[in-house]
């Protein structure tokens, strides 16, 4: 029996690959606006950061994800993922 493939992902923070339900993605639209995508499935520009409030520190420090989409990240977003890990 054929094993089924599990897409990997790399975290923009940390640059590991992981297995995608292991990551939170972050998608900017086509009109610009930024949204935590936790379905994985929702259309735009995607960039992955480990499910680990570490890494979220590290991503505001270094504004991994205001690179990787190329805009300005606001603190709403990074509480939102906060609220989102702390579950």
């Amino acid at each position: 029996m054929k094993q089924k493939k599990i897409p990997l992902r790399t975290c923009v923070v940390s640059g590991e690959q992981f297995p995608k339900r292991d990551l939170l993605r972050i998608v900017k639209t086509k009109e610009g606006e930024i949204k935590v995508d936790e379905t994985g499935k929702m259309n735009g520009r995607g960039a992955y950061i480990k499910k680990d409030l570490g890494i979220l520190e590290q991503a505001k420090k270094k504004n991994s994800l205001g690179r990787k989409l190329e805009c300005e990240i606001p603190d709403s977003i990074y509480e939102e993922i906060e609220k989102i890990l702390k579950k």
